[in-house]
């Protein structure tokens, strides 16, 4: 049951137009970490809601599953996220930036709590902000907030902050509009990696959103792969953000380390 609310808070996590899949720059000349990021945040980010329609694939070392997802912002505010298979919804995340709520059906159980008890329980950092980045295509950590070094790696510029051996990070862009190919979280303490790749980019006039992403999680000698499509993708309509949990329902009760 763990793993549908991985995967409906990591799918979270009128029909625009979209030009060309964007050409991709190669890193060529030295820039500091300073201005690649001030590069990456400079990219226009314009929007009051988005829908998404994805379809995702699930894949761990025991199943393999497809599905398809609906994806709703209000940007800085509340995300739903609506997991259906055979046109049956399965499992739903409504995601603000001090709670998060979810059920699985299949399970019949539902949270409801704060980001400290849910990262907890999944072993890996989570708040609003990384989740809305995710979706976005926006490296998750503010990177504002932090130094980093950068280096030329296979044509993209790398930041990596490895002088912390708990957690090592790694955010990798190309050249033209400083966008996020590739990041990389690992726990080594834990025996625990993430690594996220954007191969795509789709130019609408709100903002540029992937193509496509694909998620890559480790923990010791077990691996689970998600891979995102985008589909169809709208801006600035007005949104409902429908959520209720079904009746008799088991509630899921964390405790506080």
């Amino acid at each position: 049951m763990k793993k549908y609310i991985c995967f409906a808070l990591i799918l979270i996590f009128a029909s625009c137009k979209s030009k060309a899949t964007l050409i991709e720059g190669s890193a060529n000349k030295s820039l500091s970490a300073e201005k690649v990021i001030e590069n990456h945040y400079n990219n226009k980010n314009d929007f009051s809601t988005l829908y998404i329609k994805a379809n995702a694939k699930y894949k761990d070392d025991r199943q393999s599953q497809n599905v398809t997802t609906e994806i709703r912002i209000k940007k800085n505010e509340i995300i739903l996220v609506s997991v259906r298979f055979l046109g049956i919804t399965m499992a739903k995340a409504l995601i603000t930036p001090t709670e998060v709520k979810y059920y699985d059906k299949i399970n019949q159980k539902f949270f409801e709590g704060d980001y400290e008890l849910l990262s907890q329980w999944l072993g890996t950092d989570l708040d609003y902000q990384k989740v809305q980045n995710l979706l976005l295509g926006k490296a998750i950590d503010d990177l504002t907030k932090s130094k980093f070094r950068v280096t030329i790696i296979d044509k993209l510029y790398k930041l990596d902050n490895n002088r912390d051996t708990a957690t090592q990070k790694a955010f990798f862009f190309e050249a033209d509009n400083f966008l996020l190919k590739q990041q990389e979280i690992n726990q080594l303490n834990a025996d625990r990696s993430v690594q996220i790749l954007y191969p795509e980019y789709k130019q609408y006039d709100q903002m540029i959103l992937p193509l496509t992403f694909s998620i890559d999680a480790f923990q010791k000698d077990k691996k689970t792969n998600i891979n995102i499509d985008y589909k169809n993708v709208s801006f600035n309509e007005e949104l409902s953000f429908p959520y209720s949990v079904p009746e008799g329902f088991e509630r899921i009760v964390i405790e506080k380390l």
